[in-house]
């Protein structure tokens, strides 16, 4: 099978100018082929042929009745298309627990049986359609029945599937370690590859790639290392596995609050108090906020006292203390491989299979970022801080001096709105859901050359919001694309952030039909309130937008093997798609035609359109380097042979990285879940991957970022080959030369200079 990251759910920055979200997949059988944890961004499939339908026992099955339904009135085009029948049937989300662990259970009997014929094959009956091609078709099979189980546990509303869905994803783990280290499977690859070799069998491309990667699988697997290596090496994978897993679940199972009064509440925007529950407690009224990104931020932006804030940030900070000791287990499990498979640390064995290939070349990636970014990060402090002693003087509050984790959004807030008089409140009354969802999605379809059609079909929740996509002139099933689904808005025990699970890749089948993509974006959008309709921050527009891109990477690219599909490409290049479209939401034409205010309906005016694009840059160098504190704790972490105190070494890098200090913060690494679930010794790649994402919109897009000749131009050389040829050959391919940080450079600091980058 496919290798993936040992350990994977669905992650998401948490940041004030979206940089990532694509949701990190937990990967089947490839559960701990390590030769790709960079691989990590396949996410979860599903195959919904190979599902059965059974009867309902009202624990998934829902009919898509979104708060959204009814939004996307057709063109006669769309009612062409909604008269088409899908050549593949959309999945069924009828499973009971007990199901899910059948079919889990029966789907890796299948798989075994399938290796076992492959293993009893004579040398000289091995070659590339009864070794490899034959293994990619079980893989595509296996991964087609386990992959939807282990998706409920992100959204089912219901405790015994979310159970039995991770439970299953254990059992898939513990079976993906063992067969990532079948010794026999391995030899038959090798005579394989060697007989292809022999016979002068030439070899598509992608075919070749294929041979090469499953070699590679072993290799990086330690198959070359005796038995007693090799047993220890699968014992201590099946528990990193493990771990990992367990610090995930306790992430997305979070549910922790902190309570406050009115009084305490004071400057938080009143349709986000009225969302809050508001209980008795003693003798007053509090209202509970959860760590739920809509509760949670407007306190950290909006609450004028200092106290509420820094109460709040430190148990938003410790909400996952839990999670301390768990990620002291996995970190010590990863040094223990890596020692075993011969690489000097973790994050070389990590970043191997990555653009940047090594520690030493991420190290000074981030070491010549800061260095450009330190003094303006220095000077933002000062800027901050002189607006925090203005305030305290004016209210007569104390002032020590510092600068604080739980001032940073509040008072870069205040920057924006006191120097370009930009209200973040007027600018979200410009962006209801119900407007900017379905402008976002006919700008991609206009741009990239397809039409959603909604469809009333089972769902894991009434929320959920199903499409079928289509080429935007198909006139018969030929013109089908995939599916889309849009799960929005937040509900006890989901995933909590924004994230897309590529829920089914596209792929050759065996009879030479095509199977279609899937994908699935999981998001957190606030919800109507009895004074206003459900509207967006600027922050979550540009969120959802960037989102988008990962699901149309899911849905355009077009591979013959499933594991080159879409967002199967280097972990450090993954990003750069999503976030060069970012930048449409800073274009004036592109913001004008998302907005129309809630009451009067009309657009963004020029003036406000100019301060949301001037607001971009404000407070650049603290952002930026609040992502290298991660980015640094992440490699350092990766590359120390020894143990440390993580939660010391958390608050103290952060502190001198970030800028800012933090006070009793406490075990903040626990909230770190991007390196328990694949981008362990990879988070550098969101920064990293910025530096191909500004240089393909500013010599492709940015003279006209709505023409649809340059989206197809992006959709035949960045989206359709997904991972089946090296990411610089893609780049090269859309850019016409080699890609360079230039534009990067220019962007950040309005100069070009030369750089590491």
């Amino acid at each position: 099978m496919k290798p993936r990251a040992p350990c994977m759910v669905a992650v998401s920055a948490l940041r004030r100018r979206p940089m990532l979200g694509i949701a990190v997949g937990v990967g089947a059988l490839a559960a701990f082929r390590q030769s790709a944890p960079g691989a990590a961004m396949r996410l979860v499939q599903v195959t919904p042929s190979l599902l059965p339908a059974r009867a309902l026992n009202c624990l998934s099955h829902y009919r898509s009745q979104s708060t959204l339904s009814g939004l996307f009135s057709l063109s006669q085009a769309d009612s062409i298309m909604a008269s088409l029948t899908p050549p593949q049937a959309a999945p069924k989300w009828t499973h009971t627990p007990e199901e899910v662990l059948k079919l889990t259970k029966d789907a890796i009997a299948e798989y075994r049986a399938l290796e076992d014929r492959v293993a009893a094959l004579k040398p000289e009956e091995c070659n590339f359609e009864s070794v490899f091609l034959a293994l990619a078709h079980g893989e595509n099979k296996f991964n087609a029945v386990v992959e939807p189980l282990s998706f409920y546990q992100n959204v089912s509303p219901a405790k015994e599937l979310r159970d039995a869905s991770n439970e299953a994803e254990v059992i898939v783990r513990d079976f993906g370690v063992e067969s990532s280290m079948r010794l026999d499977v391995f030899r038959a690859k090798q005579a394989a590859e060697k007989n292809i070799k022999d016979s002068g069998k030439k070899l598509s491309a992608e075919e070749q790639r294929l041979v090469d990667k499953m070699i590679l699988d072993g290799t990086r697997a330690g198959l070359a290392l005796p038995d007693a290596e090799r047993e220890k090496l699968t014992q201590l994978k099946k528990e990193l596995s493990q771990t990992c897993l367990e610090f995930s679940k306790n992430f997305n199972e979070e549910n922790g609050v902190v309570s406050f009064t009115l009084e305490e509440l004071k400057g938080v925007p009143a349709d986000v108090i009225s969302g809050y529950t508001k209980r008795t407690e003693g003798d007053k009224e509090v209202y509970d906020v959860t760590f739920k990104t809509p509760d949670i931020f407007p306190l950290f932006k909006f609450a004028e006292n200092p106290e509420t804030r820094r109460i709040a940030y430190e148990r938003f900070e410790n909400r996952l203390a839990i999670n301390a000791p768990i990620m002291s287990k996995f970190l010590d499990l990863r040094r223990q491989i890596a020692k075993l498979l011969g690489y000097p640390t973790w994050a070389d064995y990590i970043t191997e299979v990555k653009m940047v290939k090594n520690a030493k070349g991420v190290k000074e990636f981030l070491t010549d970022l800061e260095q450009k970014l330190r003094p303006v990060g220095l000077k933002d402090r000062e800027t901050l801080l002189a607006l925090k002693k203005k305030e305290h003087d004016e209210k007569g509050l104390p002032f020590d001096g510092e600068f604080y984790l739980w001032d940073y959004r509040y008072y870069d807030r205040k920057l924006i709105e006191e120097s370009l008089k930009l209200d973040d409140q007027l600018v979200k009354e410009y962006f209801p859901v119900s407007v900017v969802v379905p402008a976002i999605l006919e700008i991609y379809q206009n741009l990239l050359g397809v039409k959603f059609v909604e469809i009333k079909g089972e769902t894991w929740h009434p929320e959920v919001q199903q499409f079928a996509v289509w080429e935007k002139d198909a006139k018969d099933e030929s013109g089908f694309v995939g599916y889309c689904y849009l799960d929005l808005f937040p509900r006890a025990s989901k995933y909590s952030h924004a994230a897309v699970w590529p829920l089914l890749p596209g792929y050759d089948k065996e009879d030479g039909s095509r199977s279609y993509p899937l994908t699935a974006m999981v998001a957190n959008l606030a919800k109507p309130t009895p004074q206003k309709p459900a509207l967006m921050r600027h922050d979550d527009v540009v969120t959802f937008f960037h989102e988008m891109g990962h699901v149309f990477h899911g849905l355009l690219s077009k591979t013959k093997f499933a594991r080159f599909h879409g967002t199967s490409v280097a972990g450090d290049f993954v990003e750069a798609p999503s976030q060069m479209l970012e930048n449409w939401c800073f274009e004036p034409k592109v913001l004008e035609r998302m907005s129309s205010h809630y009451e009067t309906k009309k657009p963004l005016g020029s003036e406000l359109i100019d301060k949301i694009i001037k607001s971009r840059y404000v407070n650049v160098g603290l952002f930026y380097l609040r992502q290298l504190f991660f980015a640094n704790f992440d490699l350092k972490v990766h590359t120390d042979q020894e143990p440390a105190d993580y939660t010391k070494l958390w608050n103290e890098l952060r502190e001198s990285i970030s800028l800012v200090k933090g006070g009793n913060l406490g075990a903040g690494q626990g909230t770190f879940n991007h390196i328990a679930s694949g981008y362990d010794a990879g988070y550098y790649g969101y920064t990293y991957s910025l530096v191909f994402a500004a240089d393909m919109y500013a010599t492709v897009f940015k003279q006209d970022p709505l023409d649809p000749a340059r989206g197809q131009r992006y959709r035949e050389k960045i989206l359709l080959p997904g991972g089946s040829r090296d990411e610089i050959d893609s780049l090269k391919d859309f850019l016409g030369r080699e890609p360079n940080s230039e534009a990067f450079i220019q962007e950040l600091f309005g100069h070009s200079s030369t750089s590491n980058l």
